[in-house]
């Protein structure tokens, strides 16, 4: 299981954008997230264009879908969504990742249970503005 933002466990942190010009205040090669919506297919076209990772939060079953074949390297859920996304994940064999938010160690065996990929913590994300 992946733990982004676990303070045990060091990872790669996310940041956080809401265009394609704050890309240019992260490192290079820097994880990017944001949301997933019309209005930002922008900047998904740029992270492919770029080869960028990029994370995608989502938020209904049709915008899993969108994400995965959008190249999203990462697919942030919320818990309730969760084991819907990763039984789609495995029956189409998504090569993006599941992550689920959460706030507590307590729900790291709750989403290990149901076999999820990983777990992001708010600490994960660095919020860019530019």
């Amino acid at each position: 299981m992946l733990l982004f933002g676990h303070r045990f466990i060091e990872s790669e942190p996310f940041y956080h954008i809401t265009n394609i010009d704050d890309i240019r205040h992260t490192p290079p090669n820097a994880l990017l997230t944001f949301a997933f919506s019309e209005e930002n297919l922008d900047i998904i076209q740029h992270c492919n264009a770029n080869e960028l990772f990029f994370a995608l939060s989502i938020e209904s079953t049709t915008e899993l879908i969108y994400a995965a074949a959008l190249n999203a390297t990462y697919i942030i859920v919320t818990q309730s969504l969760a084991q819907r996304a990763q039984k789609l994940a495995q029956e189409y064999l998504f090569d993006a990742k599941i992550l689920v938010k959460i706030e507590k160690d307590a729900e790291i065996e709750a989403m290990a249970l149901l076999g999820i990929d990983g777990v992001i913590y708010p600490s994960a994300v660095i919020k860019i503005t530019s």
